[in-house]
């Protein structure tokens, strides 16, 4: 069975979790204070969850979430993440992660600077654009009228591929945005920054989710600001 490491089991870390077991992976979890900590976490999750360390569940992945605070990335474990495919689904959020020079400039974006921390690993932006809630929500078969799409940053085209297939797992349509540069275009502040998960409303975290599919995610992607 296909195991997802997950490195960060807060609000999103922990959906992509939940909606992974539901398609029936194995997920190995790990967060900042300890595996003692997520003891209710994998309770609810079942016996395809374990908690472990971030090291521990960077080696057991076949592939990896990264969900944590950008001001961490550099804590990240490289050596166990060489050559595994790891989804990065980090912001840029000053105001909590102090100021960045090379973000605020715009020469680099947050993925492209995890990469270069993961340099023997392929990355793939993910996850960032969407409100935890609407995640967990919106969920859909393939096939749904009502299935939403999720966008996708890489430098790595089997790694899209992988993250494609993960996403069609857990219930999302994947729209491949280009190379790690154009995660730019589902960063904050972008019109694909989730709004399109609830009719295109700039308050999305106070309303209920609204499937967005392919098409309305590429009309956002295309209407970012470089």
């Amino acid at each position: 069975m296909t195991t997802l490491g997950v490195i960060g089991s807060g609000l999103i870390g922990s959906t992509v979790a939940r909606l992974a077991v539901a398609a029936g992976y194995d997920v190995v979890l790990s967060n900042s204070r300890g595996p003692e900590t997520l003891q209710e976490l994998v309770g609810e999750l079942g016996p395809h969850a374990r908690p472990a360390t971030a090291a521990e569940a960077a080696e057991a992945g076949d592939f990896v979430l990264v969900s944590i605070p950008l001001k961490g990335y550099q804590d990240v474990p490289a050596a166990p993440l060489a050559g595994k495919v790891v989804i990065d689904t980090g912001n840029y959020y000053p105001s909590r992660d102090g100021r960045i020079p090379e973000l605020d400039s715009g020469t680099t974006t947050t993925t492209e600077l995890v990469q270069r921390h993961l340099a023997g690993a392929k990355v793939v932006k993910g996850f960032n654009n969407i409100f935890y809630r609407h995640l967990g929500e919106l969920a859909r078969p393939a096939g749904s009228p009502e299935r939403s799409a999720l966008a996708i940053a890489g430098d790595d085209a089997q790694a899209k591929e992988t993250v494609r297939e993960f996403l069609d797992a857990i219930g999302y349509d994947a729209l491949d945005a280009g190379p790690l540069a154009e995660g730019r275009r589902f960063e904050p502040g972008t019109p694909a920054y989730g709004q399109p998960y609830v009719g295109g409303k700039p308050n999305f975290a106070d309303l209920p989710g609204e499937p967005a599919g392919v098409e309305v995610l590429r009309a956002a992607l295309a209407a970012a600001q470089r």
